[in-house]
């Protein structure tokens, strides 16, 4: 098979920094979540500055940076997607990036993870293409090497809740089987994504420090799919909340550094 046709090479005909240049100052902790209209409610909270951008064919990405408690952080819109969200995020490390947390949404394998509830994973079956690019085949990749006690310490000071577990990566939701369900819960799975799996392993093949939560959405753990808040504007306040955990993750993590 050819996912199993692993490149030991580190050198490629293409490389990120052909196209991308160091950007002064730029922030070494980047944090990104996906949801659009939850994205630029972050931007507006913190008063974000646009300091640099990705482009591609479907248009520009400006990457901004915003202050927290003092201290400057990168915020950048994920894509959708493990091609293009480990694009995106190729273009931009060569500016300066030495630290990614991503916010992400998932759906749930278990039905007693409540709708909005947080989970941290500590593996990602690797059910995409991605990641065999970035590093040899197996099943799984253990992810969030780094700082899970750290947001665990997070989570209690605010009081929220959360499980540890396995997330499945997939590239198509549309495929998500009930065959398929049933084996990844087997294989420890609570929860499905798309990206997960893929970013560790571009940061660990990249020597970049990798961390990702996720807040639920839809329910696959029943016999009819249970959309709940995936989509639209649902819990849009209690969703922001959550996402500026990452921010309190980066201040502490920057706080740790200077001590």
């Amino acid at each position: 098979m050819l996912l199993e046709e692993f490149d030991y090479d580190k050198s490629a005909v293409i490389e990120p920094w052909f196209v991308h240049q160091p950007v002064e100052s730029f922030p070494e902790t980047v944090v990104s979540i996906f949801h659009h209209t939850l994205f630029q409610r972050i931007v507006d909270f913190l008063d974000g500055k646009v300091i640099a951008e990705t482009k591609d064919v479907d248009g520009h990405w400006p990457v901004y940076e915003v202050q927290y408690k003092g201290h400057r952080f990168a915020f950048y819109k994920a894509r959708l997607g493990a091609p293009a969200c480990v694009g995106s995020f190729e273009d931009i490390i060569p500016m300066g990036a030495k630290r990614i947390i991503v916010v992400g949404n998932c759906g749930v394998l278990d039905k007693s993870i409540e709708d909005c509830g947080i989970i941290i994973p500590t593996a990602a079956i690797r059910d995409e293409g991605t990641s065999y690019h970035y590093s040899p085949p197996s099943d799984t990749i253990d992810v969030n090497k780094n700082y899970i006690q750290e947001f665990i310490s997070v989570l209690d000071t605010f009081g929220y809740p959360y499980v540890t577990g396995t997330t499945w990566t997939t590239d198509a939701f549309f495929r998500e089987t009930p065959g398929k369900v049933a084996r990844r819960k087997q294989m420890g799975a609570v929860c499905v994504e798309m990206e997960c799996a893929a970013m560790q392993a571009m940061c660990d093949f990249r020597g970049i420090e990798f961390f990702q939560y996720f807040y639920a959405g839809d329910n696959l753990d029943s016999p009819h799919w249970e959309p709940r808040s995936l989509s639209g504007t649902v819990k849009l306040n209690e969703k922001e909340k959550i996402a500026l955990l990452a921010f309190e993750l980066a201040y502490r993590i920057e706080e740790k550094k200077n001590e």
